[in-house]
């Protein structure tokens, strides 16, 4: 019987450790592994105001609400088209939600004025903290990528204007595998094209969802919240966050 008793408890014990060891292990990795690359979303590099302040110029006192409805209607497009299977890219997708928020709004938006909203999208310049953080970050040897729903002539035509030309060694477009964050498949690009670890990989968003995602993906994530907005409730939370980049590089400082 003692035996018996002897031998359950050591199966017993074996087979604990064979669920609690490998999750042990895997968080002392994650917490010892030093971050490599940093891949960043398009907006937390580039800054967008430029687009609405043109709406405001061209619609007056209907430009405040034509570009809320337009944002808004932009990123639920992305979900709307994960979810129905029905793939256009994200160029596509913001010409579709201007089309729908000035339908909304009621305003006759001609094609010329179509046309110059939409061409903002390709020169847009960065915030104003940016430069000088990433110079800090490549002499820190991180290397730097962007991870973005934008077509990559999105990211090349602000990458240009912006003279970030060389700075980036990748600039992804979840457009390579006909998806939108927060799909995984999207997330999954930076690995792959990177050939690094998940807890290599920083990820800095600059929407809430966004951030939720890449945590959830299973990347260390900063939340470059801007805007200063709540978190939002997926269940995901960054690992930290900050309204802008010396922020960022102070946590980073804490990391390595």
């Amino acid at each position: 019987m003692d035996n018996d008793r002897r031998n359950f408890l050591a199966l017993a014990s074996a087979t604990v450790a064979s669920y609690i060891l490998p999750a042990a292990t895997s968080e002392l990795y994650a917490k010892t592994t030093r971050i490599r690359a940093i891949a960043f979303d398009a907006l937390a590099i580039f800054d967008t105001r430029p687009v609405f302040a043109l709406a405001d110029q061209l619609f007056h006192d209907h430009g405040a609400e034509l570009s809320n409805q337009w944002r808004t209607r932009q990123f639920e497009y992305t979900w709307l088209r994960i979810a129905a299977q029905r793939y256009v890219d994200f160029w596509q997708v913001t010409s579709d939600a201007l089309t729908y928020a000035a339908n909304k709004v009621k305003v006759n938006i001609s094609t010329q004025q179509h046309n110059e909203l939409m061409g903002t999208y390709l020169r847009l310049q960065p915030w104003p903290d940016v430069t000088a953080a990433l110079s800090q970050l490549k002499s820190d040897q991180y290397r730097l990528a962007f991870l973005s729903n934008f077509t990559r002539q999105m990211l090349d035509g602000c990458i240009q204007t912006s003279r970030l030309d060389g700075v980036f060694e990748r600039a992804l477009s979840s457009d390579k595998v006909r998806t939108f964050k927060p799909d995984p498949r999207a997330y999954q690009l930076a690995m792959d094209t990177m050939k690094l670890q998940k807890e290599e990989i920083l990820f800095v968003g600059f929407a809430g969802w966004d951030a939720a995602g890449a945590k959830a993906f299973g990347y260390p994530t900063f939340w470059l919240n801007r805007l200063n907005l709540p978190p939002e409730e997926l269940g995901a939370n960054a690992d930290a966050s900050g309204i802008s980049f010396p922020e960022l590089l102070h946590y980073l400082k804490t990391k390595r």
